[in-house]
């Protein structure tokens, strides 16, 4: 049987469940409660990724979307049948077609993929063409950050991140015709530890995209979780998520040298070592931004990037977190972060992503 067919009655409860309770709150978060809870239904289908059936007030999703795409994709889907049914019970609009102006209409304003077929891709917009030069000559710049010689390998990274600066410093005006994108960082996890936490500080505050922790729900173990979502510029994004798979990456190796130095056998203290790397690496980044800002490079809020990220998460919740204890394995790690010095390859990690295919919604 096609493994991606098959979920224990139990699972699948538990995910229509959780689907209904997505449902409630995007119907509060983007339709301010107009909806009415539909039924929903798993199909076999490939063909099609969801569909809004209004005879009988059903939501269908397709169970290959939703047992082997992230979340955030099936999220996606379902915003956009329930687009459909917005149009249908609360517009009252019978006689366009599905996609017609008033659906378009709703999505633009809502931030909903209003695309008729194709999977939803975490994008919006093209990138621009000297988007291409400029990144070229970035990842020149991160290529020379692999110098043994430490200071010629800051010095490039250095230049890397001015270079970066002074690329969106320039597009500024330009930004929103561009269109914005976005994507989801690292695995879920059920628990969000402080290294995450300013990893994910460290990417919105120095890369030029909007972060935000988002629920996501693991429908083959029937858990719920969180992710990464960063919001931004094609290309920033495309950066974003090669610094952070990076950074994740060699946190992990100063961790397991740091053992073999100092004799440790266990990994008690690895999560308080990997809060301690990315402050570390924060606190390196922050003084870097001060010398841009003392050479005339002021970085400030893309407006048009904030309108989209609202559009996407129209309630935003700030909460503060107790950090690790401060303990030696913090400050070790403190040290090894304000020595890493990121290298190249932003292209590679975008180009293994694949591409996502394109069945009907």
């Amino acid at each position: 049987m096609d493994e991606a067919a098959h979920l224990s009655a139990r699972l699948e409860a538990a995910l229509l469940r959780e689907v209904a309770e997505q449902y409630r709150h995007l119907a509060l978060a983007y339709f301010k409660g107009a909806l009415k809870l539909p039924q929903f239904e798993l199909v076999t289908s490939r063909a099609r990724l969801g569909r809004w059936i209004p005879d009988t007030r059903i939501i269908e999703l397709s169970r290959p979307l939703v047992l082997e795409q992230p979340w955030g994709i099936v999220v996606e889907v379902l915003k956009h049948e329930m687009a459909h049914q917005y149009v249908a019970e609360i517009l009252g609009e019978h006689g366009e077609s599905a996609h017609g102006p008033r659906f378009r209409a709703v999505c633009e304003k809502l931030g909903i993929d209003a695309a008729a077929s194709g999977m939803p891709v975490p994008s919006s917009g093209a990138a621009h063409s000297e988007h291409g030069k400029v990144g070229e000559r970035i990842a020149r710049l991160l290529a020379l950050a692999e110098s043994p010689n430490v200071h010629e390998a800051e010095a490039a990274m250095a230049a890397a991140q001015r270079l970066l600066l002074k690329h969106n410093i320039e597009l500024r005006s330009t930004r929103a015709a561009q269109g914005y994108a976005w994507n989801h960082l690292g695995e879920p996890t059920g628990r969000t530890t402080e290294a995450e936490r300013v990893l994910s500080l460290i990417i919105s505050k120095h890369f030029f995209v909007e972060a935000i922790w988002v629920p996501v729900y693991r429908a083959s173990l029937g858990k719920r979780g969180s992710v990464l979502e960063i919001c931004g510029s094609p290309e920033n994004v495309e950066i974003a998520e090669y610094v952070h798979g990076y950074l994740v990456q060699t946190a992990a190796r100063l961790w397991m040298e740091h053992k073999v130095e100092q004799g440790i056998f266990s990994n008690r203290d690895r999560r308080t070592f990997l809060a301690g790397v990315m402050s570390g690496m924060s606190e390196k980044l922050a003084r870097e931004a001060k010398q841009s800002e003392s050479a005339g490079l002021v970085w400030i809020a893309d407006g048009d990037l904030e309108d989209f990220f609202r559009r996407r998460h129209p309630h935003v919740r700030h909460i503060r977190y107790a950090g690790q204890r401060r303990t030696d394995a913090y400050a070790h790690g403190r040290e090894a972060g304000k020595k890493i010095v990121i290298h190249k390859g932003v292209k590679g990690s975008a180009e293994q992503r694949g591409h996502l295919l394109g069945p009907r919604r």
